[in-house]
C-alpha cells in the first residue's frame, strides 16, 4: 500500500551562503544551482507554498528571479546585509502556514532558528553542500538533502552577452 504525503512546503535559500558554497566545491565562480533539478528532489511530490531566494546586495540577476517566478511562483528578496535576519523573519511568519520549511543554508546561524521552528512543530529540512554545511545543523534538523554537483551547471556567457559588453563604436557624421 503507498501512503500518500500531503504536506505544504515553503524553501527559504540563503542565496550568498548556497553560492558561496558551490562556488568553493566547484571551483568556479560562474558554477550555479540547477533549480530545475534541485527543486523537485527537494519537493519529493509534496507541494510548494513559497520559494523565496534571499541574496545580500543590491544586484540581483533579472534573469534567475524571472525563472524563479515563471517556473515556481518564486522571489528573489535583496538583503541588506546577510540573509540571516529576513530569512529567519520569513520562516517564522510562515512556521503556521506549512508543514516543512526546507532551509537551503550550511549556515550554524539557523540552528536557532530550526530549533524554535521543530519546537513550534515545523518539520525543518536543511538542504547545502555538505562539505560546508554545520555539522550541528546536520544534526538539529529533521532532514538534510546533500546538494551535490549534480545540482549545479557552469554558467558560460554566449557570444551575444559577450559582444553587448563590448564598447560601442563612435559615431560617424
Amino acid at each position: 500500500m503507498t501512503t500518500l504525503v500531503n504536506q505544504s512546503v515553503a524553501i527559504l535559500c540563503d542565496g550568498n551562503n548556497i553560492e558561496r558554497s558551490i562556488h568553493e566545491q566547484a571551483g568556479n565562480n560562474r558554477t550555479m544551482i540547477n533549480f530545475d533539478k534541485l527543486i523537485p528532489r527537494l519537493l519529493n511530490n509534496r507541494g510548494l507554498n513559497r520559494l523565496i531566494y534571499f541574496r545580500e546586495g543590491l544586484q540581483i540577476s533579472e534573469k534567475l528571479a524571472g525563472r524563479l517566478y515563471d517556473k515556481y511562483y518564486g522571489s528573489v528578496l535583496p538583503c541588506h546585509k546577510s540573509a540571516d535576519i529576513p530569512l529567519t523573519i520569513k520562516a517564522t511568519q510562515l512556521s503556521s502556514k506549512v508543514d516543512t520549511i526546507i532551509i537551503l543554508s550550511g549556515d550554524s546561524d539557523y540552528v536557532e532558528l530550526v530549533r524554535h521552528l521543530r519546537g513550534e512543530g515545523v518539520r525543518v529540512e536543511i538542504a547545502a553542500v555538505e562539505k560546508t554545511t554545520a555539522k550541528i545543523l546536520i544534526d538539529e534538523a529533521d532532514h538534510f538533502h546533500p546538494i551535490t554537483r549534480e545540482d549545479w551547471f557552469v554558467y558560460a556567457p554566449t557570444r551575444k552577452s559577450l559582444s553587448d559588453k563590448s564598447p560601442t563604436k563612435p559615431d560617424r557624421k
